[in-house]
């Protein structure tokens, strides 16, 4: 709702309680916009849903509630009944229009508010292993997570964003033992490449650059020391290019925690956490493994802790990493996984469940797939180098902005197709640029040395058009409609209201003239819609990642 709706929302519920001594539930007060605006501003069907209550008609209903609407609500021009009992708001002028200067107060915070306050939120996203370059499906969930933060920041929730590496399993083993083969293939010597190892170029770059760094020393080195110095060098080159890669995408990550850190100083969290789970009687040995009591707290199956052989599980350590994120004093903890990790989802929760934590602590967003397509093709392959495709070579292909657009403008519950063509095209077919375009022809509007500059006035009343009234109806719902996509971690509810407001925005740009020499009042007043429209979808496109260009 936006503020209009709230105010309208509460009276209604007011009226009942004062005509009709009740105290309805809130699905029974909807407030609209009518199909003909030629009726209200706004309207509601309260009397309807309250019939079979009372016991009366809709329209006997109506009428009292109207009476008593018209005084509490003095923002409203009138209000008025229609068959079979609706109830039709049409505001005062001003009451719209004053949401102008509202907004030009705002700038850049208009659209911020305090929905989530006092809560502490830790989002943890992509979360790729250190092992080679990111790629389109991380793009996917990289984009949705940052925006899912921008939403939460805006809307006063105190949030910190962290990636965690997974740099403590056998994949950082198989890193090291690639690097040093293809090392020693740069000196012309043999090393076996291992079967599961990595093959990518990228592997190649950094043992080349290795060995340019240190030369042949590590030929005839420690093997131990040397897997060891590769694995460290390996990761940390990976982490880095990881890090400017999501920087290029506008994804900034504030906290960066280690699976090694869990097993500094001998382990010293993850035995705590076992001390704890045992004192709780949550574990017990099975065939010579440590298994964690999930099946009381909703799983499908207990699960091992540590293995028969003595390693532990990747369980353990993400148990874990889960307390860590709570004693740093995050309440709410959300993370994107892959779709993949469907399983995994409850037994982290059952186990965080087990260990006292509250239901609903931990929140899983999971991240369907991504098909690549050009022509109506599946596209699997860089045309440049035969590998995947990577997050960075989509950016310089499609470009950052559209990257961003189609894979939050998409709910990641859903698999989908990336249009690469189409992402690519500059014309009104490719929804971002249909966005920007609109924010551009704002801006000419603006900068059109022929328009007088704009001056702030105290009352927008000359702007009556049908379309005016409507956009400034979808400019005072952004404040409710960002929180709403903050409570329930959906950017595509951004992006479908971004493509309502320009679509309604070029339709009054090809209708109405903003500019008219011999009425310089009328000019002025559609001059400050126009620059507050500007300052909503800015606000509204970086809560995607989008930019907004001036000019196109």
């Amino acid at each position: 709702m936006n503020d209009f709706e709230q105010k309208i929302f509460q009276a209604v519920k007011e009226a009942v309680h004062q005509v009709y001594g009740l105290e309805p539930e809130d699905n029974l007060l909807t407030v609209e916009v009518p199909r003909d605006t030629k009726l209200g501003d706004y309207a509601t069907g309260a009397a309807m849903k309250l019939a079979k209550t009372l016991h009366k008609s809709p329209m006997d209903i109506a009428q009292p509630l109207a009476e008593k609407l018209q005084e509490l609500l003095p923002e409203a021009e009138s209000v008025t009944v229609a068959k079979p009992g609706f109830i039709n708001f049409k505001l005062r002028s001003g009451a719209l229009t004053a949401l102008i200067n509202q907004v030009l107060d705002a700038g850049d915070d208009f659209g911020k508010n305090d929905s989530g306050k006092d809560v502490h939120i830790l989002v943890e996203w992509v979360s790729a292993n250190p092992t080679g370059d990111l790629h389109c499906g991380h793009a996917r969930g990289a984009a949705w997570g940052d925006a899912i933060c921008r939403l939460l920041e805006k809307s006063g929730y105190d949030v910190l964003r962290e990636f965690y590496v997974n740099d403590a399993g056998n994949q950082i083993v198989m890193l090291g033992e690639s690097l040093i083969s293809r090392y020693f293939e740069h000196f012309g010597k043999e090393y076996p490449l291992p079967d599961n190892g990595y093959h990518a170029d990228d592997v190649k770059q950094i043992a080349r650059d290795i060995a340019e760094q240190d030369g042949d020393k590590w030929l005839n080195a420690d093997p131990k020391e040397r897997l060891e110095y590769f694995m460290l060098e390996g990761k940390t080159r990976e982490l880095k290019k990881i890090e400017k890669d999501l920087e290029l995408y506008r994804v900034h990550m504030e906290s960066w925690i280690h699976e090694t850190f869990f097993y500094e100083n001998n382990m010293e969290r993850i035995n705590a956490c076992l001390k704890r789970m045992d004192e709780m009687g949550l574990i017990y040995e099975k065939d010579g493994a440590l298994w964690l009591k999930t099946t009381d707290y909703g799983d499908e199956k207990d699960r091992v802790l540590r293995k028969s052989d003595g390693t532990l599980s990747y369980l353990t350590p993400d148990v874990a990493n889960h307390v860590y994120k709570v004693e740093r004093g995050y309440t709410t903890l959300v993370n994107l996984w892959g779709a993949d990790h469907h399983s995994y989802v409850t037994r982290m929760q059952a186990a965080l469940t087990a260990l006292g934590y509250p239901k609903g602590t931990l929140s899983v967003d999971l991240i369907q797939m991504v098909r690549m397509v050009e022509d109506g093709a599946e596209v699997k392959m860089s045309k440049r180098t035969g590998n995947a495709i990577t997050l960075r070579e989509l950016c310089e292909d499609v470009g950052v902005d559209a990257a961003r657009w189609f894979f939050v403008s998409k709910d990641i519950s859903s698999q989908m197709d990336f249009d690469m063509k189409q992402a690519a095209a500059r014309d009104n077919d490719n929804p971002v640029y249909y966005a920007q375009y609109a924010y551009s022809r704002m801006c000419s509007i603006l900068k059109n040395e022929e328009i007088p500059d704009f001056h702030r006035e105290d009352s927008y009343d000359r702007l009556t058009d049908e379309k005016e009234l409507l956009l400034l109806k979808m400019m005072g719902e952004f404040p409710a409609l960002v929180a709403r996509a903050a409570k329930v971690r959906k950017p595509n509810i951004v992006a479908d209201y971004i493509l309502s407001l320009v679509k309604l925005y070029h339709s009054y740009y090809n209708s109405t003239r903003v500019n008219n020499p011999e009425d310089p009042e009328l000019t002025n007043q559609r001059l400050g819609l126009v620059k507050a429209l500007q300052v909503t979808l800015r606000n509204a496109l970086d809560l995607l990642g989008v930019s907004a260009p001036e000019s196109m």
